[in-house]
């Protein structure tokens, strides 16, 4: 959307917003006065109420995933696994909810605090390698749930990319997402980059 501000670019169907924030950088400060940058390299879009079995905000607004239904740019956090942070950017159509699920990236700057942060990373590519442990290089927390990442004073804050800074990416399955939206192709990557993570298709559930 050439000459659109970034708010407006985010106000889309997630679908169209995601493959877009490949290339973007995220710009933390949350607790260290050293910046951590990191550069998307992969990304998931889900969609709103009705329109995807796979996203929190399927059947409803609740507290947990009230972000999503509100002003697209704001990060949309919530717990995983019992263990784990998982960082979204809002992103919708108006009316209606939605976000991108920031799966991987590579870190560009701040590297240190990085890697004391991800003290069992074997490699600089592991460091945001994975939903999970993006949020924990960047620092962030459901205390950061509904920061507005448009904002350039924010502890964490979004750079779009202009449209030559992208590159090649490619579209597959989400990771982890079962039954009916399991095969819905919103997850995209940048090709050829080691940040990337492998695909998981979603476990069985064991019957009791």
């Amino acid at each position: 959307m050439p000459g659109a501000s970034p708010r407006d670019r985010l106000a889309r169907h997630p679908v169209l917003v995601a493959p877009e924030l490949l290339g973007a950088r995220l710009r933390s400060t949350l607790g260290a006065t050293e910046p951590v940058v990191v550069r998307i390299t992969e990304v998931e879009a889900y969609g709103g109420v009705g329109e995807d079995p796979g996203s929190h905000a399927h059947r409803r607004r609740t507290p947990r995933n009230a972000v999503m239904f509100g002003e697209v740019g704001h990060a949309y956090v919530y717990f995983t696994y019992g263990m784990h942070w998982c960082l979204n950017v809002v992103a919708h159509e108006p009316g209606v909810a939605g976000g991108v699920l920031i799966r991987a990236g590579a870190v560009e700057e701040g590297r240190a605090v990085a890697l004391a942060r991800r003290t069992t990373a074997r490699s600089d590519r592991e460091l945001a390698r994975g939903p999970a442990r993006l949020a924990a290089t960047l620092g962030v927390t459901g205390a950061d749930d509904g920061i507005d990442l448009l904002d350039p004073g924010s502890p964490l804050s979004l750079t779009l990319p202009g449209p030559v800074d992208r590159g090649p990416h490619a579209a597959g399955p989400r990771t982890g997402v079962a039954g009916d939206g399991a095969a819905t192709p919103w997850r995209f990557w940048l090709v050829d980059e080691p940040s990337v993570s492998p695909h998981r298709a979603a476990a069985p559930r064991s019957r009791s």
